[in-house]
């Protein structure tokens, strides 16, 4: 089954991460398809300093992440989709040379503009930067997480780490092996476990998060 949509990279990217996330096999054509798909969009009009573009219809109607945080502007959804992307190429180890191509000058651009701190811009789009880095593939990823989760906990608010989308970030939290890791997600557990327990899911992505609290609560 085709995980492209031709008319959305949001959609396109969600529907892997939704395969990737229930570890359901992907067929390698599929993959093949999707890897080159997203590649195709590199450089494109509305792209993140050439990264990967959204389409018209992600900009007129916005995009969340996997957890179901939206976006807030225009260049924020050309980023978070970017560092999403490389996500995904890394994780779907493409063997076309066009999409290797592809993820290689997308995170030389990351590269360009990374000073160390393991954050960007603002929460939403330092935690996107973190799913990419934490896919691997990323020389110095470790070091850049380290120095990412040291600012992540220095902006714990009681329940969370405002600005930084809670689900979004203990989605991401999940997906990083580390102590530091760790020890965010045990700062939050008294939350995620109420979140588990009193959750009435309504739509797909508070299902998602009450999976992602299930599988938190399992870790610890």
């Amino acid at each position: 089954m085709s995980l492209v949509y031709e008319n959305s990279l949001g959609a396109t990217l969600d529907a892997v991460n939704d395969a990737l996330f229930h570890k359901r096999t992907i067929k390698q054509a599929d993959a093949v398809e999707a890897a080159r798909w997203i590649a195709s969009r590199q450089g494109l009009p509305g792209s993140y300093r050439g990264m990967f573009a959204p389409t018209d219809s992600d900009f007129e109607k916005g995009v969340r992440v996997y957890t179901g945080e939206r976006t807030r502007s225009g260049a924020s959804t050309s980023h978070i989709l970017s560092e999403e992307a490389c996500r995904t190429l890394c994780l779907l180890k493409p063997r076309d040379v066009s999409a290797r191509t592809a993820l290689k000058r997308a995170q030389a651009v990351v590269a360009s503009f990374m000073d160390g701190t393991g954050t960007y811009c603002c929460g939403i789009c330092s935690t996107s930067l973190w799913r990419h880095l934490s896919a691997g593939g990323y020389e110095g990823a470790e070091c850049l997480l380290e120095s990412g989760l040291r600012a992540l906990k220095s902006h714990r608010d009681g329940e969370g780490w405002r600005p930084y989308p809670f689900w979004y970030t203990v989605l991401t939290l999940l997906e990083i092996d580390t102590d530091q890791a760790r020890e965010e997600l045990r700062y939050a557990e008294a939350f995620i476990r109420r979140y588990e327990r009193n959750a009435r899911p309504r739509d797909y992505y508070a299902e998602r998060r009450v999976e992602v609290a299930r599988r938190v609560i399992a870790r610890l």
